[in-house]
């Protein structure tokens, strides 16, 4: 599927920072959506709703409200961005029989972001099977020169994205930090985990051999205010 450009007006805070990725400019976000003005489209990989309700299925009882949290910030980013266009990069659900297991509420809120914009589900690893929630379902996409994908692959080109939930951590002036993180080359970029449950995996870990040039990666990390680009000689 390919698909045409679009446009509409944005407005954000301080928490962005610009991407430019194999000549397209792109808007990283401090919730971990990345916002790509020239198609006004917004991207995000791994929400995993239902995740809670998935660990309370097998005795975890942790309070079920992921979810919710998670569809709000998607709500006030699609708000803020003004996109006409979401994608879902996977793993949008973190069991395909999570869209039944959807609060009421939630639900509602989930169908009222999706008919309101062009809405496009990947499928991811945990949710393989389509569904009737409403959008497209589809494997991947191509938008231009760039593919959209759920997992990376060390022979693709020109990628964007999920599956790994990178994160940086780092070490300055004797001071630590971590979180989750952008990561990007010259021909491939992973973007954080969107969903409020979801943890990160660093980059340094061997989930990630062979995905990035080294002399070219760029990471850019979600601090607790602001977006921070982290050199790689900070990595650890």
């Amino acid at each position: 599927m390919v698909l045409a450009n679009t446009n509409r007006t944005h407005s954000f805070s301080d928490k962005t920072c610009p991407v430019d990725f194999n000549d397209h400019q792109f808007i990283a976000l401090h919730s971990g959506a990345l916002f790509w003005p020239g198609e006004n489209t917004l991207l995000v990989a791994d929400l995993h709703l239902e995740k809670m309700s998935s660990f309370a299925r097998t005795g975890q009882l942790l309070p079920p409200y992921d979810t919710g949290a998670t569809l709000a910030l998607l709500r006030d980013d699609i708000k803020t961005s003004g996109a006409v266009r979401v994608i879902c990069l996977g793993d949008s659900f973190h069991r395909d029989e999570g869209v039944l297991s959807l609060l009421d509420a939630d639900l509602e809120l989930l169908k009222e972001l999706v008919s309101a914009v062009e809405w496009i589900w990947l499928k991811g690893n945990h949710d393989p099977s389509p569904h009737d929630i409403g959008g497209k379902c589809v494997d991947q996409i191509a938008i231009d020169d760039l593919a959209l994908v759920h997992e990376p692959s060390v022979a693709g080109h020109n990628q964007i994205a999920g599956h790994l939930h990178p994160g940086a951590r780092i070490r300055i002036n004797g001071r630590t930090s971590k979180g989750p993180c952008f990561i990007y080359d010259k021909r491939l970029m992973i973007l954080p985990a969107y969903g409020k449950s979801t943890g990160n995996l660093s980059i340094l870990s061997n989930a990630y051999d062979g995905l990035f040039d080294k002399k070219t990666m760029n990471v850019i990390m979600i601090g607790k205010e602001k977006l921070y680009p982290v050199a790689t000689k900070f990595l650890f």
